[in-house]
């Protein structure tokens, strides 16, 4: 499994990936996800892939390598739309090659990219490349793209990140989605690559490869642990009875030293029960009948009462 992160921020570009692959549950290697394209001064080009592992190695080779029938490559892609038309056709070539075997071997031709950068003076872009060569573009709606094992990481993105978020606060803020998604789920792992580029730069300044021992990231995994904690055991236990019942009953010490939130909602209380299943017939004459029964007894035993 993968789980790989890209933010596209009004700073620059942050991109974070893991290396863990699995074919089963005693079969787990290390393969890293993110590849640089870069010439200093003139592009910076990152892309990170998920998916069938030996399609996400075609596709940063083809696109190393080759060009499109229109002559365009990431070496001379004149804007980052270009960059995605190139990967979409790599995607696309690949596709064409092996994905009649891999059905064949019932096997899913699966696979989704993230590609940024920056090209000359062009502003810092962010696309998402889908299976079928197709691609999106990361707007200022929607600033970050999850491939892989999304799911876990993307609370916190949703509450943090907007475009106007830091490079550093991007930084911390991918560290934290990636240790949220290593901690349920097994399948994704170390080690990390974290690349933060900076709008102008056009050269890798900022990256890191982060395993078990790099201390900001075990402060990280600490930290936001202990601190969910804690904000939990703070927020107030419910209170189950009425909104009107609480209302009156907050002005009380007792319940100032406690919640004063009550689980009810006073415009729904007509409706505030369970739905109940109804019992069937047949059941209902028999546990009249056993009720009849189980008073008879409960007679017999206190026996004879006095007058």
């Amino acid at each position: 499994m993968t789980y790989c992160v890209a933010m596209r921020l009004d700073e620059g570009l942050v991109f974070l990936a893991d290396s863990r692959t699995n074919a089963g549950v005693d079969h787990v290697s290390t393969f890293r996800k993110m590849t640089v394209y870069e010439r200093p001064g003139e592009r910076v080009i990152v892309l990170m892939t998920s998916g069938n592992l030996a399609c996400g190695q075609s596709v940063r080779q083809l696109v190393a390598e080759t060009t499109t029938d229109e002559g365009l490559s990431i070496w001379n892609a004149k804007s980052m739309f270009d960059v995605a038309r190139v990967v979409g056709d790599a995607v696309r070539r690949i596709r064409a090659r092996d994905a009649a075997a891999m059905e064949d071997a019932g096997i899913d031709f699966t696979m989704s990219i993230v590609v940024g950068g920056q090209i000359g003076d062009e502003s810092c872009r962010l696309f998402l490349v889908y299976s079928a060569g197709n691609f999106i573009e990361a707007l200022a709606e929607s600033p970050y793209f999850q491939i892989g094992e999304a799911k876990y990481g993307k609370p916190v993105l949703d509450r943090m990140i907007t475009p106007k978020s830091t490079l550093d606060e991007g930084a911390k803020c991918a560290l934290v989605s990636m240790d949220s998604t290593m901690r349920s789920n097994l399948s994704v792992g170390m080690p990390l690559d974290l690349l933060v580029y900076e709008t102008g730069r056009l050269m890798v300044t900022r990256f890191a490869l982060i395993d078990a021992n790099n201390e900001y990231f075990k402060m990280i995994h600490d930290t936001w642990g202990e601190r969910l904690k804690h904000v939990f055991m703070e927020i107030p236990p419910p209170v189950w009875d009425s909104g009107a019942a609480t209302k009156e009953a907050s002005t009380e010490p007792t319940r100032m030293a406690g919640s004063q939130y009550s689980t009810q909602s006073e415009a729904r209380q007509p409706m505030a029960e369970p739905i109940r299943a109804k019992v069937p017939a047949s059941l209902v004459d028999e546990l009249i009948v056993r009720a009849e029964i189980q008073t008879l007894a409960q007679e017999r035993h206190r026996g004879p009462q006095p007058d």
